[in-house]
């Protein structure tokens, strides 16, 4: 594939060596204002963060690579046609299909089995979260906001009861990276369109966001605000306004309450 920087950009995580190690691709969807920076995918996001725990843990080299899907290359278009990312690519594999992404990481990459951690209260608690986000967008009403409010007390609610900085313990696992991009884009997204913001009294979803904030898995795979919101944007055929296109990117990362360690 090209590496031509008006279409796409990688970045190596660590400076682990490629033959201790094997290497492994991840193209994810690059941002819809300047087509370079990480873009506001979901699914990207979460499998960049899984990936990057490895990483960091040294059982595998990462290799990020953002393609502009408004103008992809020609040698995109022809390896991969009409695929959209995430694409995860192993010793010359291509893996194209979500769950086909997950079940690799699981099965196939060093250390990715102790990711995906068997809790079906968790998977069922985060489950629709994204789909509550997207009708509020939407309808713009307060049921709409009652629901997803109603979700995100239930998190907080396994949260302070569990006690722990994650969702299934003191380590994170996949259901962390699943939840929090999806957190970020609820922050970002609900605050622009319909002024939501999730309440102070929500102590424990804060200090489990702050807990994500302090990790280079999220920092570095989390898009820009600007990229969040035009990602909601185009799904309502909005345009950005020229102004917005040519603001420095801004990633919300404070926490309104005070978090005690």
């Amino acid at each position: 594939m090209s590496t031509e920087a008006e279409s796409q950009q990688s970045q190596e995580t660590n400076g682990t060596s490629k033959f201790d190690v094997p290497e492994i691709e991840l193209i994810i969807k690059a941002s819809t204002i300047d087509g370079r920076r990480k873009g506001a995918c979901l699914f990207c996001q979460e499998y960049f963060m899984d990936l990057y725990l490895l990483a960091e843990l040294k059982t595998i080299s990462l290799k990020v690579t953002t393609v502009d899907m408004q103008k992809p290359p020609p040698d995109f278009r022809t390896n991969f046609e009409a695929t959209h990312p995430p694409i995860l690519i192993d010793n010359g594999l291509a893996i194209l299909e979500n769950e086909k992404i997950e079940r690799h990481i699981m099965k196939n990459i060093p250390g990715g089995y102790n990711l995906f951690v068997q809790d079906k209260e968790v998977a069922t608690l985060i489950e629709n979260l994204y789909v509550k986000l997207k009708l509020m967008l939407v309808k713009k009403d307060e049921a709409k906001n009652n629901a997803l409010l109603s979700h995100l007390r239930k998190i907080n609610d396994h949260l302070a009861t569990r006690n722990t900085r994650f969702l299934t313990g003191d380590t994170m696992c996949c259901f962390d990276c699943e939840l929090m991009p999806r957190l970020q884009h609820i922050r970002v997204a609900g605050k622009y369109f319909v002024d939501f913001e999730i309440p102070t009294h929500l102590t424990a979803l804060w200090r489990y966001m702050y807990h994500m904030y302090q990790l280079d898995a999220f920092t570095q795979s989390c898009p820009a605000d600007q990229d969040i919101i035009n990602h909601y944007k185009l799904q309502q055929s909005l345009k950005m306004k020229k102004h917005e296109e040519l603001e420095m990117p801004t990633f919300t990362t404070s926490i309104p309450i005070d978090i005690s360690e």
